[in-house]
């Protein structure tokens, strides 16, 4: 039980740091804890990870250049290539990430889709 307790606290932090970017919101999607902007999901918790949405071309770069970024596949279920993971061992280091996450919610409001 105390995982349950560790990814609770994982949660509060990572909501703390999403939630307060203009227009997120936060909801259960097939029993994961998902983000959203204008009604489009563009990062998602996911083991000890985030997903998060970019652009083909950043995804890519990103998963060749940085150790903690994979292909996001939640539950083993395929990844796409506009998807991608990355992990980190203390949910406040995604503060780190913050630029990601903006260019993330950029690209979903844009209205692409795959």
């Amino acid at each position: 039980m105390n995982s349950g307790t560790a990814s609770s606290g994982r949660k509060t932090q990572i909501d703390a740091l999403l939630l307060k970017l203009p227009g997120v919101s936060a909801r259960k999607i097939n029993g994961l804890d998902a983000y959203f902007v204008s009604d489009r999901m563009f990062a998602c918790i996911s083991g000890e990870g985030i997903g998060l949405r970019l652009p083909v071309a950043a995804a890519t770069e990103l998963q060749f250049a940085r150790d903690n970024v994979v292909p996001f596949a939640p539950g083993g279920t395929a990844s796409t290539r506009e998807w991608i993971q990355i992990n980190r061992a203390e949910a406040a280091d995604y503060e780190k990430d913050l630029e990601l996450f903006r260019a993330s919610i950029e690209f979903v409001k844009g209205g692409r889709s795959r």
